[in-house]
C-alpha cells in the first residue's frame, strides 16, 4: 500500500479547503482531510507526523460541531476522539480528555441514537468510568456493529479474553470492507480500541 502517496493526496485536499470558507460542512471536510492524513502516516509508520494531523483533525471537527449544525452529529465527536486517542498520550492527552466531556456534555450518553450512545461509551472509557461506559454499550442493539459494542463492553469489564476476541472480529469486518473514510484503508476503529485497551494494560 503507498502510504506516503495517500497522504499526499489528503494533504493536498487540506490545502485546497483552506482557501475556501471555512462554514461546517467545509470544517468537517478539512477534518476528513486531515484524518486520512494522519492515518496514512499512521500506517506509513510516521508517529510524529501522524500526530500532528490527527490532533488537527480533531480540532476541525469540533469547529465544525460549534458553527452549527444538526446537535446530534455525533460522527463528529466520534472521530475527534479516535483521532486523539490515535495521536497517542503523549501527543494530545489534555485534549483528549477535553473532546471525551464535550461529548458528554453534549448528551451523547442519554442519546436515542445508537450512535449517540457509541460516542457516549468511548468518552466515558476515555475518563475511565468504565462502570458506566459497560452500561451504555450493553445498550447498543442490534442496529449497532455488535463485534464493535462487545469489545467496548470486554475493555469496560476488563474482560482480556473477550476483547481480544470481539477486535480481532473487528478487524475481519474492515478487512472485508470496500469503501472507507477518504479512501484510507485501515481499520481504524480497531486502532482506537487498541487504544484504549493499552490504557487498561489489556492484551489484544
Amino acid at each position: 500500500m503507498d502510504w506516503r502517496g495517500r497522504y499526499a493526496s489528503a494533504a493536498a485536499r487540506y490545502a485546497a479547503g483552506e482557501e475556501r470558507e471555512h462554514d461546517e460542512r467545509q470544517l468537517v471536510q478539512l477534518g476528513n482531510a486531515a484524518w486520512a492524513a494522519g492515518l496514512s502516516l499512521l500506517m506509513a509508520g510516521d508517529r510524529r507526523g501522524a500526530a500532528e494531523w490527527l490532533v488537527r483533525a480533531a480540532a476541525r471537527y469540533r469547529e465544525s460541531w460549534d458553527a452549527g449544525g444538526a446537535p446530534d452529529a455525533w460522527g463528529r465527536p466520534i472521530a475527534a476522539i479516535k483521532a486523539l486517542l490515535l495521536a497517542g498520550p503523549d501527543n494530545a492527552c489534555d485534549n483528549l480528555s477535553l473532546a471525551a466531556f464535550w461529548a458528554i456534555d453534549a448528551g451523547a450518553a442519554e442519546s436515542a441514537s445508537p450512535i449517540g450512545r457509541y460516542a457516549g461509551t468511548l468518552a466515558l472509557l476515555v475518563l475511565g468510568r468504565d462502570d458506566e461506559a459497560a452500561a451504555i454499550a450493553a445498550t447498543l442493539g442490534d442496529d449497532f456493529p455488535p463485534d464493535v459494542a462487545a469489545a467496548l463492553r470486554a475493555l469496560a469489564l476488563h474482560d482480556a479474553d473477550a476483547y481480544a476476541a470481539a477486535v480481532e472480529a473487528v478487524r475481519r469486518s474492515f478487512e472485508e470492507r470496500e469503501a472507507f473514510l477518504e479512501d484510507v484503508p485501515a481499520a481504524d476503529t480497531a486502532l482506537a480500541l487498541e487504544a484504549l485497551a493499552r490504557r487498561r494494560k489489556i492484551g489484544a
